[in-house]
């Protein structure tokens, strides 16, 4: 059997950003996987808080260029890469300069949630895609973490489905405790909207809450995982009603994602 090949796709990574558990789990499991004989490619945001000097991240010019359509508007994508020292292991930097360029995640100096960090989301899964498209790196298995992931099971079902580098993917959605709050306007939905998805696709979406993202994820991921054994009441309620998997342990972890791979890729 030929090397399994994992695209990891996640708001952060350390050690260039940790905001939440997201960051270690990112970082722990790819690595464990390369060494036991699998390919690896990571893809992140690139945050206004990493440091691009320190981090030693140069663009990547033959991936850059493409422009993203967030609703009516285009944006343009630039790639940017780093090693994580003392690891083989490279990241892929998803950046913009009206989006991720500020000097915070998710939210400003006065912990005011950014307005467009739908957007930023939508911009973030498309162009994780496209980056993909261009490197000509066709996955077996891409893991989707957290909320601003959550439109990519979806796009490799609809607009993605029959695009060879696409084609034989399978989906995995890991879920945290990182709820928001905010509510986002109506045009969330056309702003997400790509070829191929109809408003009944987009349905969840209408709420422009963090359970419309989570439940987007939920109904096109091939699978969907619990990474915690906490969560908020929003999501309690709504996990009773899906199928999810547990994988929380720590010490079955990388057992635990090493089998589902391989199930999923049979």
């Amino acid at each position: 059997m030929s090397k399994l090949r994992i695209l990891y796709v996640a708001s952060e990574i350390n050690p260039f950003l940790q905001t939440s558990k997201v960051a270690d789990f990112v970082r722990k499991l790819p690595q464990a996987m390369q060494e036991r004989g699998m390919e690896i490619r990571i893809l992140v945001p690139r945050f206004g808080t990493i440091n691009e000097r320190k981090n030693r991240l140069h663009e990547v010019v033959r991936l850059s260029g493409i422009n993203i359509s967030i609703g009516d508007e285009e944006k343009p994508l630039v790639i940017k890469v780093a090693s994580i020292p003392n690891a083989k292991l490279q990241v892929y930097f998803i950046d913009n300069e009206d989006y991720f360029h500020r000097k915070s995640v998710f939210h400003d100096k006065q912990e005011k949630f950014f307005e467009d960090n739908d957007e930023r989301a939508i911009f973030f899964c498309k162009g994780v895609l496209e980056t993909v498209k261009k490197l000509g790196w066709a996955p077996d298995i891409v893991h989707c973490n957290d909320w601003i992931t959550s439109l990519i099971p979806m796009y490799l079902k609809t607009t993605y489905k029959n695009d060879p580098i696409f084609s034989g993917a399978k989906s995995v959605f890991t879920i945290y405790n990182n709820n928001f709050t905010h509510k986002f306007g109506e045009d969330l939905v056309e702003k997400a909207r790509m070829i191929d998805i109809d408003d009944e696709k987009l349905k969840h979406l209408k709420t422009g809450d963090f359970a419309g993202f989570i439940k987007t994820g939920i109904t096109y991921a091939d699978v969907v995982i619990k990474a915690e054994e906490n969560y908020n009441e929003e999501l309690k309620k709504l996990f009773e009603s899906e199928n999810i998997k547990e994988i929380n342990n720590e010490e079955t972890l990388i057992d635990s994602y090493y089998d589902l791979y391989n199930e999923l890729a049979v």
